[in-house]
């Protein structure tokens, strides 16, 4: 039984609730003692024959889940909230919910799946779900006339409106409502994720982690940890090499410094890692953390990224072996300036000058599912790590000098994943239980607490931006600066590449002929920020919108109007991007800049004001409700521009080989974290095949048996990992129409289509895929259809 998953210890997630007596409860908090003599009832009771109970089928059909880590609790309290309300209203089922967080939905799916499955059971005929198709309001270019008191079309929140594209041909798959081709096992509560699977001969790790912001590890005594029964290893900075390294999950060579290593004779931050035990149980490793005896000489600390800047704070990095520090003695990390124009000179020209500051806090990504690793060594001694990753390939690529170890001998494998947020795009745990498995020669599981996760997990960056624009009396932009201090925590992981991204969409969403980015990035004590979606552009972006709205107030422009006249729209000149890359601030000017060679922007922003009712702003009647005195109302708007995938950095890889009976097995690098990764990759794949998706066989993220990917992030995978689907499926179309050529007496394989699991001749004969199939690998000049 896998279906109850954890999520915290206090029960506050809801994961891993379960039905007593048909009432839901978290089962983190009910003792086996106020369980005696109850019913308990778990998913896997509706499991009773292949089919899928109807509450199940309305979550598969309605897509209701994405990552699915808490999908099991959810059709548990909707089983017993339609047993004793068949017919319950929005209002019930949302209180309902609301004991089960869930990261990823807002609940709206899981909303409509529940009113689905309520009317299935009531014996009426369900509302299928399907796309709502909404009609331009632009051509693309600009707004049409429309009445602004027209509504937009009514449908179900939890349905996609999709505005037709005027270049995108049809489809028979991509582009259509399809379960996803994880649906099943999610929604009956069959193994699936990091957890699910035990191993024989498990032990079980904690980590012993500082109660101090900053302080030098005077002396570490292990020897009553070590003594305690069934503790198997003790591992901290006296026993580990001391191996530098960064820990963001990023394309190779890591964005530097190297300032980190797995155990370290200082702590950095209140949960920096002190030690780490094996033991049989958890309970076992957690009384031998209690037993390690620390002595520490605590020190100053700093946690304002402009302090900690300022020359007078506390060093924070005073170690020798790590180099790639712009000034250690100042905590600064790294320094970036990047110009185009002449800032200051067109600051001084223009008609109007404005200058804001803006401050960004810590945020933590939260996922249902903590980080959570096992590592054990295969029979022929490789390191095998199961984990909630999402990068894979370079938590391979990073973890093998810390132990030791070649790339070849080690297997990373990522399984379903409970959310990521960009928290999982870090190598955080996985050198831990590496250690710990080399050393005790078992199987070692790690899972991060609810309160580790805050504290020793990732966050995102706090940041203090200073924008100053200049417009010229019409409301055009003349010049952007964006002066940036970037808190980086500790340690630099991710800390240049977020901040180069907030420069980049902080000054690519306007098209100001001049621009400036500097950055400076502190080291700070506060826990440790990384990825977080976005990664730098929300930060930005809340800052440059305020400020626009500001400006656009002050002039007395619509806010809209004054962002228009300004906005990044196609043709434009992209002048400051290529000089905020990952891998450095490009220097030289550029014979050519990136223009933008299509944008949708017209066409969102007047869905959007329709959606909102944008043109009521200024209607005192509506803003001031008089049947409602007390209440005022208020419209706001921004926008965003964001990219996907980082340019020549990420790639992605595909196979795909043709079965006997014409389906298809698909191997893909590519980490699907919730975001339906799998599925859409598989339409991609069936699209050009022409066969329906339940023929693609997906298996992805297995370091052993899949194509390298960089993993999942920049909203990357549908654009690269798409891109290496549909170059592999064009490759194995190609032979099957030649193979099918071959069997029907056609000298054009080129005029073949294939469609319907079969392939078809312009004159209408047809062989099917399963023909083909049987034909190539086991009768005539047998080959195996593949392609990469």
């Amino acid at each position: 039984m896998v279906s109850v998953r954890f999520g915290s210890t206090s029960g506050e997630t809801g994961a891993s609730a379960v039905l007593i007596d048909g009432r839901l409860a978290s089962s983190e908090v009910v003792l086996a003692a106020q369980a005696s003599g109850h019913s308990v009832t778990t998913v896997e009771s509706l499991n009773v024959d292949a089919d899928l109970h109807p509450i199940q089928a309305a979550f598969a059909a309605t897509g209701a889940m994405q990552s699915g880590y808490s999908v099991g609790a959810m059709v548990l309290g909707t089983l017993a909230l339609l047993e004793s309300d068949p017919d319950p209203d929005e209002n019930a089922i949302r209180d309902m919910l609301s004991g089960i967080l869930d990261r990823e939905t807002a609940y709206v799916k899981p909303v409509a799946a529940i009113q689905q499955a309520a009317a299935v059971l009531r014996g009426e005929e369900a509302e299928p779900f399907r796309p709502l198709i909404v009609a331009p309001m632009t051509d693309g270019v600009h707004a049409t006339d429309h009445d602004p008191d027209d509504r937009p079309p009514e449908g179900s929140p939890a349905v996609p409106r999709l505005v037709p594209s005027r270049d995108v041909p049809s489809t028979s798959v991509v582009g259509h409502p399809e379960v996803k081709v994880d649906a099943l096992r999610l929604v009956k509560g069959n193994p699936a994720f990091t957890d699910d699977f035990e191993m024989r001969g498990m032990l079980y790790a904690k980590v012993l982690r500082s109660p101090h912001a900053h302080a030098r590890i005077v002396s570490i005594d292990d020897s009553a940890a070590r003594a305690l029964p069934g503790v198997h290893a003790v591992i901290h900075h006296g026993n580990v090499p001391r191996i530098k390294y960064a820990s963001g999950g990023q394309s190779y060579p890591n964005p530097k410094p190297y300032d980190q290593v797995s155990f370290d004779d200082k702590v950095r931050h209140v949960g920096d890692r002190v030690a780490a035990v094996a033991a049989e149980t958890v309970e076992i490793a957690q009384e031998a953390c209690s037993l390690i005896e620390v002595a520490y000489e605590v020190l100053p600390a700093v946690f304002d990224e402009v302090d900690a800047i300022s020359g007078t704070a506390p060093v924070i990095h005073d170690e020798d072996d790590t180099i790639d520090i712009a000034d250690a003695s100042r905590n600064l990390v790294h320094h970036m300036t990047a110009e185009r124009g002449d800032v200051e000179a067109a600051l001084a020209s223009a008609d109007h000058c404005y200058e804001q500051t803006f401050r960004v806090h810590q945020v933590q990504q939260c996922p249902i599912e903590p980080h959570i690793s096992v590592a054990w060594l295969d029979s022929d001694e490789r390191l095998v790590v199961r984990t909630a990753t999402q990068v894979p390939f370079h938590t391979r690529r990073m973890l093998a000098p810390l132990v030791n170890r070649d790339i070849k001998d080690i297997r990373i494998i990522k399984p379903r994943i409970g959310g990521g947020f960009g928290a999982k795009q870090e190598m955080l745990i996985e050198d831990i239980v590496a250690h710990l498995a080399i050393t005790t020669r078992r199987p070692v599981r790690l899972e991060l607490t609810r309160e580790e996760e805050f504290v020793s997990s990732r966050t995102r960056h706090p940041q203090t931006m200073t924008y100053r624009t200049g417009v010229n009396g019409d409301g055009t932009l003349v010049a952007q600066d964006m002066k940036l201090i970037g808190n980086t925590g500790p340690f630099g992981t991710h800390g240049y590449t977020v901040q180069t991204v907030a420069g980049l969409r902080g000054l690519t969403s306007y098209n100001a002929p001049n621009k400036r980015f500097d950055c400076e990035v502190a080291y700070t004590n506060i826990p440790v920020p990384g990825a977080y979606r976005g990664y730098g552009a929300p930060q930005a972006l809340f800052g440059l919108e305020s400020h626009m709205e500001d400006i656009a107030t002050d002039l007395g422009i619509d806010p809209i109007e004054f962002r228009r006249q300004n906005w990044t729209k196609t043709g434009d000149e992209m002048n400051i991007a290529p000089h905020l890359g990952e891998q450095g601030v490009l220097e030289e000017e550029l014979d050519e800049y990136p223009t933008v060679k299509s944008d949708g922007i017209e066409e969102c922003v007047a869905q959007g004001a329709r959606a909102i009712g944008w043109h009521r702003r200024d209607d005192r009647s509506w803003r001031e409700p008089a049947d409602r005195p007390h209440v005022r109302r208020g419209i706001g708007y921004s926008h965003a521009m964001h990219g996907t995938a980082i340019p020549f950095l990420d790639m992605g890889g595909c196979s795909i080989k043709l079965n006997d009976d014409g389906s298809f097995n698909m191997l893909v690098g590519a980490t699907d974290i919730g975001t339906g990764a799998d599925t859409v990759l598989g339409q991609i794949a069936a699209e050009v095949l022409g066969v329906p998706l339940d023929d693609i066989q997906v298996y992805s993220s297995d370091t052993d048996m899949t194509p390298f990917d960089t993993g999942a992030y920049a909203s990357s995978t549908t654009y690269i990992s798409g891109t290496a689907v549909l170059r592999a499926a064009e490759v194995v179309r190609t032979r099957l129409k030649e193979r099918a050529a071959m069997l029907l007496g056609i000298e054009i394989p080129c005029s073949i289509e294939l469609r319907d699991r079969r392939a078809y001749a312009p004159d209408g004969r047809s062989v099917s895929l399963e023909e083909i199939a049987l034909d190539s690998l086991h009768l005539n000049e047998q080959e195996q259809i593949m392609g990469t």
